[in-house]
Parts: structure tokens; C-alpha cells; sequence
């Protein structure tokens, strides 16, 4: 897939700060109920079962997942590899990286290198074992890796959610609450 293409998959969707509210009480509780978030933000269930639909059905919510802490469960080296490539076999690359367990992400990027892949793993070893079978992906040309070393600011959405629906308003006749 080129980046263009990409980029044409993203679409644009729209959602206000009710939409960002509901989405931050299940960011702190992934298992509160809709009767509990609708009464938090004092609107009714109903209101909160159709937003949660509609974020759903727009595919700007896309589910649910645990958040596990990989230092804990045995992976704790964690490394960004850089990926030079043949572009015109990007899709089985891909495919091949997809087949290895210690790959947490790939992302396609623009400029030096082609892809990015997030991995974690159990050790240094590890990861030299890992790199030598990405570069035997067929169309992998050179690897270039960046550990992790500490994460100050861990992976978030809610400040750029509410950055973006600043002006959105509510959702409602009725101003937000303060």
C-alpha cells in the first residue's frame, strides 16, 4: 500500500466534547457502565448508547483492549526498527512482519526509511535474533533500531481529542458543564 493510499483511508468524522467526555470516563474506566457514564455527565442512557453507537459506527471508537504493561508480562526491551525496503513488495513485507510475534505496530512513513516497526521483546538477544529475521524478509533492504528507554509521556488521545472539539460545543441546546 503507498502512502497515499494510506492516507485515503482515513476519514473524517466529526464528534464534540460530549463525544470526548464519554470517551474520557471509558479512558479511566473501560468497564463503566452506560446508566454510570450518562449519570456522570447528566445526560440520559439513551443519549450515551447512541453516541457510543455512532462512534462506533464511524469508526472513531474501534474498540476495547486491556492495557497491559509489557516490562511485567516478560518483554521488557522495547525498540523502534526503521525499515528500508523495496516498496513494490511493501504488502508481503508487511505480511512477514505481521507473522512475527515480538511486532507490536507497523506504520508506513514517509521519508528515509519506509517503515516503522514498534517491537518488544525479552532481551538485548532478542532483538539481534529479531532484526536478522526482518532483514530476511524478502525486499527488506537495511534495519535501523532505537531502544526505548523510559515512556514519560505514555500513549494518549484524550488532550488532542479535547484540543480538537474546543469549539464544538456539547452536543445539546445546554452549555457544557464547567
Amino acid at each position: 500500500m503507498s502512502v497515499i493510499k494510506a492516507l485515503e483511508v482515513c476519514t473524517m468524522a466529526t464528534i464534540d466534547r460530549l463525544d470526548v467526555e464519554i470517551l474520557a470516563l471509558l479512558t479511566d474506566d473501560a468497564r463503566a457502565g452506560i446508566a454510570e457514564i450518562a449519570q456522570e455527565l447528566g445526560v440520559s442512557r439513551q443519549t450515551v448508547q447512541l453516541r457510543l453507537r455512532r462512534l462506533e459506527d464511524d469508526r472513531i471508537l474501534v474498540g476495547f483492549q486491556p492495557i497491559v504493561d509489557l516490562s511485567v508480562a516478560g518483554a521488557p526491551v522495547q525498540a523502534l526498527v526503521s525499515l528500508e525496503i523495496d516498496q513494490r513488495v511493501m504488502a508481503s513485507i508487511v505480511d512477514g512482519l505481521r507473522e512475527l510475534p515480538e511486532v507490536l505496530e507497523v506504520r508506513i512513513q514517509a521519508g528515509r526509511e519506509d517503515l516503522l516497526v514498534h517491537v518488544a521483546l525479552a532481551s538485548l538477544e532478542e532483538l539481534q535474533r529479531l532484526t536478522a529475521a526482518i532483514v530476511e524478509v524478502d525486499g527488506v533492504r537495511k534495519t535501523t533500531s532505537t531502544f526505548t528507554v523510559a515512556t514519560p509521556v505514555p500513549h494518549r488521545i484524550l488532550p488532542l481529542l479535547r484540543e480538537l472539539t474546543k469549539d464544538a460545543g456539547w452536543g445539546r441546546s445546554t452549555p457544557a458543564p464547567r
